[in-house]
């Protein structure tokens, strides 16, 4: 008999392995492509996986495993109906033990057992007050996932809502950076073309502005970008030794 006390070394792997990837630098695509062949070798008996994102974009699968998951998951969107979407409505984990006994999605599961599929397992990404979509595990035999297999997936997806968060929140961070890096170089670049016009007779850096301004309407393009032009072909001239 298990000891309840004893940990169970399949969730401590899978623990172990998801703080792996935690602590690494990924992309959103890559931290999901490692989880779909992660709960692959978790779950044995296991067909195909994926990921439903759900967001502004709208409901998607990413990195699933194979063709089978992509067009289970695609009947999904395209009838509002299913265990992923139920998974990630209500915030919960869903399991089939054969599609076609479960009558709980009418319009889903008969086409989804149609493309051999017996089994699924489904469990919602939730990161503070947001569910951010479902991981899922699809079978071709029945009654393919237990008790077990649940707890697993449920961890993989507390794990998957932990890594998009960071992941999501690394590259907004990258994003916002780079556009004030950005503009930085922008007012730098407008300060030093305002000192090569007020070097040319403009009375003030305010007439020197307006006069770069009235380049950008000539020219058809930014502010910013006439500065540029400016700047660029003083130092064309000085290179060549112009005056």
């Amino acid at each position: 008999m298990v000891d309840p006390e004893e940990p169970d070394e399949g969730l401590t792997d899978v623990a172990s392995r998801m703080s792996r990837l935690l602590l690494s630098r990924q992309t959103v695509q890559t931290v999901l492509e490692l989880l779909t062949s992660l709960i692959q070798e978790t779950l044995p008996a296991t067909t195909g996986t994926g990921v439903t994102l759900v967001d502004a974009v709208g409901k998607r699968t990413t990195a699933a495993s194979d063709l089978v998951a992509e067009q289970a998951d695609a009947l999904q969107y395209e009838l509002e109906e299913g265990p992923c979407l139920t998974a990630w409505r209500d915030r919960r984990l869903i399991r089939i033990d054969d599609l076609e006994q479960d009558g709980r999605w009418p319009r889903w599961a008969p086409p989804a057992a149609a493309l051999g599929l017996r089994s699924v397992l489904s469990a919602p990404m939730i990161a503070g007050d947001e569910s951010l979509g479902a991981i899922k595990a699809y079978s071709l035999r029945p009654g393919a996932y237990g008790a077990r297999d649940g707890h697993l997936l449920e961890l993989f997806a507390k794990q998957a809502a932990v890594l998009l968060t960071e992941v999501r929140s690394r590259q907004r961070t990258e994003r916002e950076t780079a556009g004030f890096l950005e503009a930085l170089r922008d007012r730098d670049i407008l300060g030093q073309a305002k000192g090569v016009l007020m070097g040319r007779g403009a009375a003030n850096g305010d007439v020197a502005y307006a006069m770069l301004l009235k380049d950008s309407e000539r020219s058809d393009v930014t502010v910013h970008e006439a500065a540029r032009r400016l700047i660029a072909s003083v130092t064309a001239r000085n290179a060549g030794g112009g005056s």
